[in-house]
């Protein structure tokens, strides 16, 4: 259960981080559960691959033992915290960048 208990974990990190520590709360928008499941569909089709042909092997001691499409549940799990996360910091980091913030206070004539 051990890597259940590091997906949850990463799931709520990734979610604090995105409201409280960046700010940019991605949760909130609707282009980001647009793009959810069709980033679910092919992290389905790459874990399923690996998984279902025996690349990738889970310790089923480690798991709940839920699977979608030869996924284990936590996969899914890691997979939403490694998104939000990235996501979230690339939004804050373009909101500090200093040459954008340049560019957009320049007159052109």
């Amino acid at each position: 259960m051990m890597y259940t208990l590091l997906a949850v974990v990463g799931v709520v990190l990734a979610v604090v981080i995105d409201v409280f520590v960046t700010r940019s709360r991605i949760l909130a928008t609707g282009s980001f559960w647009f793009a959810w499941p069709i980033l679910v569909f092919f992290q389905l089709l790459t874990n399923g691959w690996l998984t279902g042909r025996g690349i990738v092997l889970y310790g089923e001691e480690h798991i709940i033992g839920l699977r979608i499409a030869y996924a284990p549940l936590e996969d899914l799990l890691f997979g939403f915290a490694l998104i939000v996360l990235t996501i979230s910091v690339w939004v804050r980091l373009g909101r500090d960048d200093p040459q954008k913030s340049s560019r957009s206070s320049q007159t052109y004539v």
